[in-house]
Formats: C-alpha cells, sequence, structure tokens
C-alpha cells in the first residue's frame, strides 16, 4: 500500500497511540503533557540511556540515543540503544516497568524499520528490556508487526492531519494516565455524561 509520509510521525507516539489514542492526541496534536509518578519512574530508568555514553558489553558495542529517521515511511525519533556486533545491528528499547501488552514491540519495530532505510541492512530482531524483572525480551520483527506498525503510524498520521480527538475510553487505562485530569473523560467518553456531570459536580445534586 501506498504511505503518506508528508508529515512525520515522532516514534514515541506509537506508544501513546496503543496505550489509548486519545492520549496520543492529546500530547502529539494539542501538545498537553503531564507527569505522574509513572512518567518519573520511566525519565528515573533512562538516565543512563539517555546520556549518549557508548561502551563495550557482553561483546557487543553498545551505542545510546541514536538518532533513527525513516523517509519512506515519515518516521522520526530515536533508539534507546543499538547493539552492533559481527555487522549485526539491533535495537534495544528499555522500559521501567513490565510488558503492558505489544506497545514497545512495536515501537522496536519501527526503530528497526528507520535503521534498515539508514543502513540498507536486514534487522529481523530486537530487545526490550524491562527494568521490573531485570530482563530481556527478544522481538521478532516479522512481516504481521511490521504491518502493525505501520496501520498505526498511519492512524497516527491521520489525527496530526486532521486534528482529530477520540473519544475517551474511560475504564481503568484513565486511572494510571498523566494526562486524566486534562482528558475528564467522564465527560468525553462520547456517552451522554455532560448531563450528569454538570448535574453532580456543578450543580450539586446526582438526580
Amino acid at each position: 500500500m501506498p504511505f503518506d509520509a508528508d508529515i512525520v510521525v515522532p516514534i514515541s507516539a506509537i506508544e501513546h497511540y496503543e496505550y489509548c489514542a486519545r492520549q496520543c492526541a492529546l500530547i502529539h496534536v494539542d501538545g498537553v503533557w503531564s507527569d505522574n509518578q509513572h512518567t518519573v519512574r520511566g525519565q528515573h530508568e533512562h538516565r543512563r540511556v539517555d546520556s549518549g555514553a557508548h561502551r563495550q558489553e557482553r561483546g557487543a558495542l553498545v551505542l545510546r540515543a541514536i538518532p533513527l529517521w525513516s523517509e519512506t515511511f515519515g518516521l522520526s525519533g530515536r533508539a534507546d540503544a543499538v547493539e552492533v556486533t559481527d555487522g549485526a545491528v539491533t535495537p534495544v528499547e528499555y522500559k521501567a516497568g513490565t510488558r503492558h501488552g505489544q506497545a514497545a514491540d512495536l515501537q522496536v519495530c519501527a526503530q528497526a524499520i528507520c535503521l534498515e532505510e539508514m543502513l540498507g541492512i536486514e534487522v529481523p530482531y530486537g530487545y526490550v528490556w524491562y527494568a521490573s524483572p531485570r530482563r530481556r525480551s527478544r522481538v521478532a520483527f516479522t512481516a504481521t508487526l511490521r504491518s502493525e506498525v505501520l496501520d498505526v503510524v498511519e492512524s497516527i498520521r491521520f489525527q496530526i492531519r486532521f486534528g482529530t480527538l477520540p473519544d475517551a475510553p474511560n475504564d481503568t487505562r484513565c486511572r494510571e494516565c498523566q494526562l486524566l485530569h486534562h482528558c475528564l473523560p467522564e465527560i468525553s467518553d462520547g456517552r451522554d455524561r455532560v448531563t450528569h456531570f454538570m448535574r453532580r459536580d456543578v450543580f450539586g445534586c446526582a438526580t
């Protein structure tokens, strides 16, 4: 399928979109950001990665904070780390907590797509390092996973192009979201909650 790459999508937006399409639009369309305990923890865990210090580890040259881009697919961002061993290049994404869904898999696969275009080589797999269990998970960049990455990228590009703001899911994700007070999921989930909100929180009655 043809890809419209005139609007560059940040690789970081993939994780936001997978968590919640509305969160992604608030951050990357409206420019809204706020920290909570999860984002602060993530920033703390990324301090060594963000330093950009390169070193030898486990027989591999580990390059940190590497800029990435793809003109073909309109992607831009950076890899937390790229391991180089005997000509093989492997992206590594660092996460502060534990695995939740496939957001990190999509993100590291997007990094591989960029590396392949930049270097003209094949990148068949990568890793996601999870800080809580202190272990990393191998991610095979299958044709299915690559297709899912590009579908998400096009969905994000649609949001950016047209300024769309999806309805809030108003589920358990909202309680953990750093944008909870910007989003107001109780009155923006697409259901008829505005009247209830006005009665309860503005006029002080729930009838």
